[in-house]
């Protein structure tokens, strides 16, 4: 031993593919605060917001998570392709 310690090296694809199972991670906790959002509202008085309107806000939260999670799932699929190794079956 050298008593040098060697730098901390992450090759390019492992961190970007923590990152995006990190951002898979996070996405539960973003739909919660989005989906309680509308719980800090107005209501009762006149300037609450309309159910429709917060129907609306509802569909919309749950369609951009859909959407998310999708192209989430497409780069943790195309981050893990080439990660593992294979025999020449082509099996792991």
């Amino acid at each position: 031993m050298t008593g040098k310690p060697t730098p901390l090296f992450l090759e390019r694809r492992s961190y970007r593919q923590r990152r995006v199972i990190d951002a898979a991670r996070l996405l539960p906790v973003l739909g919660a605060v989005l989906f309680g959002l509308p719980l800090l509202w107005p209501r009762g008085a006149e300037d609450a917001v309309r159910t429709s309107s917060s129907i609306l806000y509802v569909f919309g939260v749950w369609l951009i998570l859909v959407c998310l999670a999708f192209v989430i799932s497409r780069k943790v699929e195309d981050e893990g392709d080439g990660s593992t190794d294979t025999n020449d079956e082509g099996r792991p």
